[in-house]
């Protein structure tokens, strides 16, 4: 049978192929695509060309093993339903909806053990934030927030958002958003957070200070966690400046090939300000006596039902139609936040 698969062919730009699947093999399962959501992330550096040339496009799943290329397949956030078992695969696989790090298409074929079985309790498009939850889960894991803290989360698009849900839950003294964009300030607000401000607008240093009760330009009162999801090299200076002595940032952004310019003369040393690194395809070294990563994807399974992402969603667009998606992604960030791809039929 054949397939339409999504390609990657050059900077920003993308085809929709029509090439052939192969029937599953021993421990295989086909599966219908119901839909896959686009990361305004990691997917983007690699449509935009930003992608680092020398590294894998993900040594840890099996679907995108490799170097970055052009053409290129990528996507690691697809909801589908199996429709054929290869041999010695369990029957109960049967008709079961399943989630995989699987790039885009409207159809593929992958080992029964590279698949999530969706709980009950999760629909089909809160599903396609798994990997996104997973991800805040670790940034939380990995930036330990306490009882009373001040916490800020710089961008809020999707990662940042399920980050600042997930803190929102918490007693915190404050949980404070910053992002570039009007609608997206809102989401944070709805989402729990304590304030919202534009990072970019002139007095915002002095709105961060006062938030943290800072009594003159010479008080050192700052956050004590900041989390750094914008992308933007720019705002992990922002992040240095805004800690509390002893303070620690957490750099969830990966910038692909991005440089970034810290101004390490002022606040970090004497600040003492911790920068931290969070990566999903880890767990933190102090907690992996006790937490795995299916611990963490049980977390993340949990917290999908309860927070229901779907809302999330801006646009839904057909595979087909790809090309678009795309560009509104990359033209239009202010207009858009989630946008998920639906294949012929699904819409």
């Amino acid at each position: 049978m054949n397939r339409s698969a999504l390609w990657f062919t050059g900077p920003r730009a993308v085809e929709v192929r029509t090439e052939p699947l192969a029937e599953p093999g021993p421990g295989e399962v086909r599966a219908r695509v119901l839909a896959s959501a686009i990361s305004p992330g990691t997917e983007m550096l690699v449509y935009r060309n930003e992608f680092p040339p020398e590294l894998a496009l993900d040594a840890t799943l099996n679907a995108l093993g490799g170097g970055f290329q052009y053409p290129v397949r990528y996507g690691y956030a697809c909801v589908g339903q199996v429709v054929a078992l290869g041999r010695g695969v369990d029957p109960t696989w049967a008709g079961r909806r399943v989630f995989a790090f699987q790039p885009h298409a409207d159809a593929f074929v992958a080992p029964a053990t590279d698949l999530l079985p969706i709980p009950d309790a999760v629909t089909d498009e809160d599903a396609l934030f798994l990997a996104n939850m997973e991800t805040a889960v670790n940034f939380l894991l990995d930036g330990a927030p306490l009882i009373g803290e001040r916490v800020a989360v710089f961008g809020q698009g999707v990662v940042g958002l399920l980050t600042l849900g997930l803190l929102a839950q918490m007693p915190l003294a404050a949980c404070v958003a910053l992002d570039r964009w009007p609608a997206r300030r809102d989401l944070a607000r709805r989402q729990g957070a304590s304030e919202a401000l534009d990072p970019i607008a002139p007095d915002t240093p002095n709105q961060l200070r006062a938030l943290c009760g800072a009594i003159d330009a010479e008080d050192p009162a700052g956050f004590d966690l900041l989390f750094e999801l914008s992308g933007a090299p720019a705002a992990l200076d922002q992040a240095i400046a805004a800690a509390a002595f002893d303070g620690r940032s957490v750099v969830g952004s990966w910038y692909g090939a991005k440089r970034v310019s810290l101004d390490l003369g002022r606040r970090f040393h004497r600040g003492r300000v911790r920068l931290i690194s969070s990566q999903v395809s880890t767990l933190t070294p102090a907690l992996a006596g006790r937490w795995s990563k299916a611990r963490r994807l049980d977390v993340a399974w949990g917290r999908l039902a309860a927070l229901r992402p779907a809302q999330l969603i801006t646009h839904r667009i057909r595979l087909a139609e790809a090309a678009d998606a795309y560009r509104l992604i990359d033209t239009t960030p202010e207009a858009c936040l989630q946008v998920i791809l639906l294949p012929e039929g699904e819409a």
